[in-house]
């Protein structure tokens, strides 16, 4: 199809060493983005977010085709339809989701239980959903990240990879609705779904957990207890509303527990310090994504006398139609102030120490903004 020069960020090679700003992993390279296929929208991004997700191509620990253009946690205006595309209209803002959902297969079935069996597919594949490729340079194909390939200035990506939000709704907090809160907000949303009267308790402090102390306060938790072995990071979680705050350590001392305690951190430690501080009769849901051969223990005792139990949500069990409008109307009503999540605001020339700052935890969520010309 007719081409559109773009510019974005991609990642070149995998694993490069530290700090990132010197080895340059990830290039602002010229490209070649087809025009929308059957199916496909083009969209000009507008905000997108740096999550772990990305620097975990980064750095290896999720390991996916090269090069790739990365990001996949974006918001933006709808430029062109492709055929077929009748649900959506050009200038409609929209947030990219980083899971494709067909509709169709068994996966879907599940009401976001399980992710969609296509989509996940097509995004280990470094293609859209229905395998296509819209990214070229110098005549080479580069991968789609996540059916999204957010850092950049333009994208093409299949209709069932975003949603549809109101102009009212910002293009940096429509992004980060699309990862952050979908994953974090959806922990309780839709695996443990706490009641106000209950004690939700958070373990690990990145822009996942961070949306899911916010999201525990829009739903009217009035007990929210951060954790986090960084004291910075603690100082912040009160900012967002947490009542209480302990690093690992301070936890056990404490010898406080939670009804519901959400894993967030993704390492298997965590996990452990979850369920240790998860009460009898509650729930631990984990969200986080430790390296796959990270292996915790656990007394199994514990989870039979206690009468508790233990939930793994991926993705924050989301289907993004379904849950990011839910969020956005908590986001009006001035009950998710996800603003608070956006550390700063950076342009696409800085990804590559934007990933030290993440790999630091220096940052929840830094914003790239591209030009609205």
């Amino acid at each position: 199809g007719v081409q559109l020069k773009i510019r974005g960020a991609v990642l070149e090679e995998i694993g490069r060493k530290r700090p990132f700003a010197e080895s340059t992993p990830i290039s602002i390279s010229e490209l070649d983005l087809e025009s929308p296929g059957p199916g496909e929208i083009l969209v000009k991004i507008e905000a997108a977010g740096l999550c772990h997700s990305d620097l975990s191509v980064v750095d290896g620990n999720r390991v996916r085709p090269v090069p790739m253009l990365l990001g996949h946690e974006a918001a933006g205006r709808i430029i062109e339809l492709g055929d077929g595309v009748d649900s959506l209209s050009v200038g409609t803002r929209v947030v990219m989701t980083f899971l494709p959902r067909c509709g169709e297969c068994a996966g879907c079935a599940t009401d976001g239980r399980m992710p969609c069996t296509v989509g996940s597919a097509a995004n280990n594949d470094g293609s859209l959903l229905g395998g296509a490729h819209r990214l070229r340079r110098s005549g080479e194909n580069v991968k789609h990240h996540l059916g999204v390939s957010g850092f950049a200035t333009h994208a093409v990506v299949n209709a069932k990879s975003v949603v549809p939000v109101d102009d009212d709704i910002p293009a940096e907090i429509a992004a980060v609705l699309g990862c952050a809160v979908l994953t974090g907000g959806g922990a309780l949303l839709n695996a443990a779904k706490p009641r106000p009267a209950d004690t939700v308790m958070v373990v690990g402090l990145g822009g996942v957990g961070m949306a899911a102390i916010l999201t525990a306060r829009a739903l009217g938790v009035e007990n929210v207890i951060g954790v986090d072995a960084l004291e910075s990071k603690l100082a912040q979680a009160l900012e967002l509303g947490a009542t209480e705050v302990f690093t690992p350590s301070g936890l056990s001392e404490s010898g406080v527990r939670a009804d519901i305690v959400v894993e967030a951190a993704g390492n298997a430690r965590a996990f452990e310090t979850a369920v240790a501080a998860t009460a009898a009769g509650g729930t631990t849901v984990t969200v986080g994504l430790p390296a796959p051969d990270a292996r915790s223990s656990i007394s199994p005792l514990g989870l039979v006398a206690e009468a508790r139990t233990i939930i793994g949500s991926y993705l924050g069990s989301a289907v993004p139609s379904r849950d990011i409008p839910i969020y956005a109307q908590l986001w009006r009503d001035g009950k998710l102030p996800v603003e608070k999540l956006i550390s700063s605001r950076i342009e696409l020339a800085d990804i590559n120490s934007g990933m030290d700052e993440l790999a630091d935890g220096k940052a929840i969520r830094q914003v790239i903004i591209f030009d609205a010309e």
